[in-house]
Parts: structure tokens; sequence; C-alpha cells
């Protein structure tokens, strides 16, 4: 059985907070609805687990809502309690994600992603950065040695990549639009940005080569993947023009590679933000039932 975890929505959002976040209560009623996958709430992540990628102050200003003025602008959401208290079950999902990824060869979390979070400071929506976190959990845990980042998030994933520059069990790999959010990018261990409009065939040819690459240079034991819906072609903020069926085999091209190679991943949403919202839960839900008919026999 293989047990997709999901983020903490018991807390109703105030209607400031519905975007980027009410797409993730339409793909559980989705998942509810279809049956296809176990979902079980997620557990609360720990101090503990959070500085394994921030600081201390930075935390308690999360928790007790003392923010610097600029460092909310930068996040782009106003913090309230109902957003701190979520965020610590968003990153928990993504810990639970890979714990059970290591026991099943593939879980995922309903959200997560949240990749341009920094150690002391949040950005573009994210404000702790659980992929990271989960990937030094593991770590901790004597599960795993090394780990690879798989980000195919239109965005850079530029917060991972700062976090874990001077990190050298945690490959970083980001695949983007170059000409897009953030301004000033950082440097993972493999970047490929690409052009603005590029299509199906030029993406997944990168995408394909990159890959290999990073799986040779990583020599990872576990992988965390960052799906991401937003370089769909209705994506808002995400200037690709990949289509669906685009970036289904984008998924299955990333599934299938790491089954052959015989290694776990744990899968999160990342970013979308279409215009119309239903074609970026239609997107998260394709990548999880994707997930599911590789998940056979991983």
């Amino acid at each position: 059985m293989h047990t997709y975890y999901y983020d903490h929505l018991e807390f109703e959002l105030p209607p400031h907070h519905r975007f980027p976040l009410e797409k993730y209560r339409l793909l559980r009623e989705r998942l509810e609805q279809e049956q296809i996958v176990t979902l079980r709430p997620a557990p609360r992540a720990t101090t503990e687990d959070l500085l394994l990628a921030h600081s201390a102050a930075y935390i308690q200003q999360i928790q007790q809502g003392t923010l610097p003025r600029q460092y909310e602008r930068e996040l782009g959401l106003p913090w309230s309690p109902e957003l701190a208290v979520r965020v610590f079950h968003t990153v928990g999902a993504t810990i639970a994600a890979a714990r059970r990824s290591i026991q099943d060869g593939l879980a995922a979390t309903t959200g997560g992603g949240t990749h341009h979070a920094q150690y002391d400071r949040p950005q573009g929506f994210c404000i702790f950065n659980d992929a990271v976190i989960a990937a030094r959990t593991l770590q901790r845990e004597r599960l795993i040695q090394r780990a690879l980042v798989v980000d195919c998030d239109v965005h850079q994933g530029n917060g991972t990549a700062l976090i874990t520059a001077d990190d050298p069990t945690i490959y970083t790999f980001s695949i983007h639009c170059q000409d897009n959010f953030p301004a000033r990018k950082a440097r993972s261990d493999l970047d490929i940005g690409l052009p603005v409009a590029c299509g199906d065939d030029a993406y997944l040819a990168a995408l394909e080569e990159g890959l290999e690459r990073a799986l040779n240079e990583a020599k990872p034991d576990w992988v965390i993947y960052l799906a991401g819906a937003d370089p769909h072609k209705g994506d808002r903020l995400g200037k690709l023009s990949l289509t669906k069926t685009g970036l289904r085999r984008r998924d299955e091209l990333v599934f299938r590679r790491l089954k052959k190679a015989k290694r776990p991943i744990a899968v999160t949403m990342a970013g979308g933000y279409g215009k119309n919202i239903d074609d970026t839960v239609d997107i998260y839900l394709q990548t999880l039932k994707t997930g599911v008919q590789f998940s056979k026999e991983w």
C-alpha cells in the first residue's frame, strides 16, 4: 500500500490566503472523490526538524508573527496564526512522505515544494524549505547518506541551492524558466534555464539529459521530486508552454528513470497558479495518479 500524506487543512485560512493555497483544498477533495490513494493527516514538524534548515530566530518570528515587514512583502502573504500552524504541518507532511518512500519506494504529499524559503527569510509563498528539512531528517535518522533534489517547478529553487551550497551530501538540480522569478538566481549543482515559451519536446529533452547527469554526479540514496504545475501554458506565473500531456510525460520520465535506478522518491506538488485553478488541480492530480501507476512493484 502506497500512502500519500496531505498537508494540514483543518484550519480554515482567512480569505486573503486563498491565493495561492485554495488549490490544495480542491486537490484533496478530488482525491477523496476518486479514492485513488490513502490519505493520512500530516504530523506537525518539530522545531528540531526546522533547525535542520533554518535559524532559531527565524522560526520564532514565524511562530510569533514578528517577521520584519520587508520579509512579509517578500513572502507575498500576510502572517496569520492559521498560516503559522499550517506550515509546520506542511513540512511534517513532506517528512512523513520521505520516511514512507524509504519503506515503499514512492510516497507523496499533496503540498510542499517550498523551494524559495531560505535559512533566515521567506520568499515567494515559501516559509520553510521542506525538501532540505526532509533530506536532512533522513540523514539524521541514518536512513540515507546522499540526497538528490529534482526541482521541476517553473521557478528556480534558489532557497534550496542557498541552504545547501556548502553541503556536498545534497545535490540540487533545477530545471526552470530562466527569464522568471527569482530575478537573481542562486547556483544549484545543476541548473537548466529554459527560454520563455519553451514547449513539451524541448523541455523533455533537456530534462532527460539533466536527470541523467544529476543521477551520475549525485549518486543519491534517495530523491525528492518537486513536480510543479506551473510550467503549464495556462499558468499566470509560468512563462513556459507545456501542455498537460507534456507534464504527464515529464512525470513518467522522472518516475520511470528513478524506478530503473531503484531509488526511493518522495513527491511534492510545488508551484501552480493557473489562470483556471482547475488546470492546476488537474495537473497535481495527474502527477499523483502517474505516481500510483509507477508505485506498483517499485
